[in-house]
């Protein structure tokens, strides 16, 4: 019997009960879609993290100190010494407080507040939009001034201009100086545009914090990073007399270091989609056995009239078969549908697709089709025509 014979026969077997074969092929087609709306959603993720170091340069270095006590702590003044070392461009310390009470009238919302210096800005590629960013002065006198970021400023002011007006912040009042133009997340993954940016001095005072946790270190150019790095990391070990503590990383690395938590991340969640195609191999398995069971009296007369054992493997094979490849392509559809519309549903999180992912999933879809569907099609091969004919 030819291959196309035995597809006619599978079809018309599928067309027979259509309820059926939709909820056998449903987990085939929950993680076929799952697998490439995930790999998407993944892909799009290492595309976005990419673009948004590129702005960023390749000669900012990050120096987050992660210790406790003074014996692994510094301060303002000690880190702001090392903007005189060969090959340090500018140095940035903050201090950060996620999540803080900010008011205006009578709107009260939680944003990050950074204090920092006048360095901030230029080592961020950040762009003021309207007013300007702090200034040494502001520092010195300890201002109570504010730089605000685009989703704060939209927040509290809409499209009204927020240059002069004041704000609560943590109980204190702050004049706003400034706006930043849109710009995204920083190296440390904390979002500029929902930032309120203030004097580190200001705010050390009235945060009552006394701690650096991280510094953002330009070296002069880009073949100077190696060298910078290992200026920081010999001063940081001769100051704390230990290696831990403190991490030192540059832009490839912070970019590698993301790439490698979203691939992970996104390797784990396809992990889970497919069991979901494993489960419905199982359930695809479980059909056919019912179905060699409801049609044993149909071999049983086919294998009397001449039907070989090869015969009846490959008929409920394809039937499998077809099955799974039928559930994979609703899926490789409907994967392709949700990559599509996922930016639409959560604007800040883009997709990218992949036809290799697509494919691979559509013909892994096939192949449990024919591994889940080996078992059954072999015990149908299998039964004697007497027994197939008496069977009630």
């Amino acid at each position: 019997m030819r291959i196309w014979e035995l597809f006619q026969m599978a079809l018309a077997t599928v067309r027979s009960n259509p309820l059926r074969t939709v909820l056998t092929m449903l987990g085939v087609i929950i993680g076929v879609s799952s697998v490439i709306t995930l790999v998407s959603i993944g892909q799009g993720t290492s595309k976005a993290i990419e673009k948004q170091y590129e702005g960023l340069g390749t000669n900012l270095l990050t120096v987050n100190l992660g210790g406790n006590g003074r014996a692994t702590q510094l301060n303002y003044d000690e880190i702001m010494q090392l903007e005189n070392t060969s090959g340090i461009s500018a140095i940035a310390p903050t201090m950060t407080r996620n999540s803080t009470s900010i008011k205006y009238d009578r709107t009260t919302e939680t944003f990050n507040v950074i204090g920092t210096n006048d360095r901030y800005l230029s080592l961020q590629k950040g762009t003021v939009a309207s007013g300007r960013f702090l200034a040494q002065a502001d520092l010195d006198f300890r201002n109570h001034v504010a730089v605000i970021g685009s989703d704060v400023a939209k927040q509290f002011f809409g499209t009204d201009d927020p240059i002069d007006e004041e704000i609560n912040v943590n109980g204190y009042m702050y004049t706003i100086i400034g706006v930043l133009q849109t710009k995204g997340s920083n190296t440390n993954g904390t979002s500029l545009d929902s930032s309120v940016f203030v004097p580190l001095p200001t705010m050390s005072r009235d945060f009552k914090l006394g701690n650096i946790r991280t510094a953002y270190v330009e070296a002069a150019s880009g073949d100077q990073v190696t060298r910078v790095q290992t200026t920081l990391e010999m001063y940081l070990f001769n100051k704390f007399k230990s290696t831990t503590g403190y991490t030192i990383l540059n832009s490839s690395e912070l970019i590698s270091a993301r790439q490698t938590a979203s691939s992970t991340l996104t390797n784990q969640l396809v992990a889970v989609a497919a069991i979901s195609l494993l489960v419905g191999g199982i359930g695809i398995m479980n059909i056919m056995l019912v179905t060699v069971s409801e049609r044993t009296r149909e071999i049983g007369i086919r294998k009397s009239i001449g039907a070989k054992r090869r015969n009846i493997l490959l008929q409920f094979l394809v039937e499998a078969t077809l099955i799974s490849g039928m559930g994979g392509l609703i899926g490789l559809i409907l994967g392709i549908g949700l990559s599509l519309a996922w930016p639409y549903i959560n604007p800040s999180q883009q997709t990218s697709l992949s036809i290799n992912i697509g494919l691979y999933a559509f013909l892994f879809s096939a192949l449990v089709g024919v591994i889940f569907g080996l078992y059954p099609a072999n015990k149908a091969s299998k039964l004697k025509p007497i027994d197939a004919l008496r069977f009630d």
